[in-house]
């Protein structure tokens, strides 16, 4: 199953199928994408975080319903993880254990992994036969480079917690349990629950439209027209009033 919980505002949704080491079957692929979505529609919640119950993380698409898949069954075995990647929160993937294949894909659709230290990422498609898919060699690239996606995926090379740090696919190492990996990332996703709710997603629109650019000057008139209206808001009035306020005191 997926539990879905609320963190104050930070959605926490957890992959709870432990005997499948969190194998992603097509039902719960459904379930995912729409616990995301509801978290989306909560104005309330202001980041999202996925991670999966202990040991593992995700252990990939459930493989007995990837053998039967055509284009239409992979395609709803995608929708989970893609449903994290065209998510309009600011996202973290908690990583306690192993992401493969399909749960490598989770895992990096994710705006940024946080990563306990039995955490590991295991492309898998080479062992198996299979090509790699739902997008996996663009997310890949944009985060490591080409050298680094051609030795996962063309070489089947994984990644240990500390590689993964090393190679700047994930952010950071927590040591500790579980419960200590979700402390540190609510800890993490603070800023942005505390930030107006409208400023923190037009940032995340606008940092996936510069992606895209390829000049500076491009990228100054994308973030004018979003700058400006924060400029204009009540929120910034009154942030800026604080601060100044805290200035003359000193």
């Amino acid at each position: 199953m997926i539990r879905s919980s609320r963190e104050g505002k930070v959605a926490v949704v957890t992959i709870d199928a432990p005997d499948s080491r969190n194998a992603l079957t097509l039902d719960l692929s459904a379930q995912l994408a729409a616990a995301v979505a509801d978290a989306e529609r909560d104005e309330n919640v202001h980041a999202l975080v996925v991670t999966g119950t202990p040991p593992a993380f995700c252990a990939g698409a459930d493989l007995s319903a990837l053998g039967a898949a055509k284009e239409a069954g992979l395609r709803a075995i995608y929708d989970g993880f893609l449903s994290v990647a065209r998510c309009t929160l600011p996202t973290i993937a908690a990583v306690g254990g192993a992401a493969v294949g399909a749960g490598l894909n989770l895992a990096l659709a994710a705006d940024v992994r946080i990563v306990g230290p039995r955490a590991k990422f295991i492309p898998r498609f080479l062992e198996l036969g299979l090509h790699p898919g739902g997008g996996m060699t663009w997310m890949s690239q944009h985060l490591v480079g080409y050298q680094r996606t051609a030795a996962m995926t063309l070489f089947g090379q994984s990644l240990t917690a500390t590689e993964a740090v090393e190679a700047g696919l994930a952010l950071k190492i927590v040591d500790g349990d579980h419960s200590d990996l979700l402390e540190a990332v609510l800890a993490f996703a603070k800023p942005s629950t505390e930030a107006p709710r409208e400023l923190v997603l037009a940032t995340k629109r606008t940092l996936g439209l510069t992606r895209t650019l390829s000049q500076h000057a491009d990228a100054v008139d994308a973030e004018i027209t979003p700058q400006i209206a924060s400029l204009e808001s009540a929120a910034f009035a009154e942030r800026l009033a604080v601060v100044k306020a805290r200035i003359r005191e000193h």
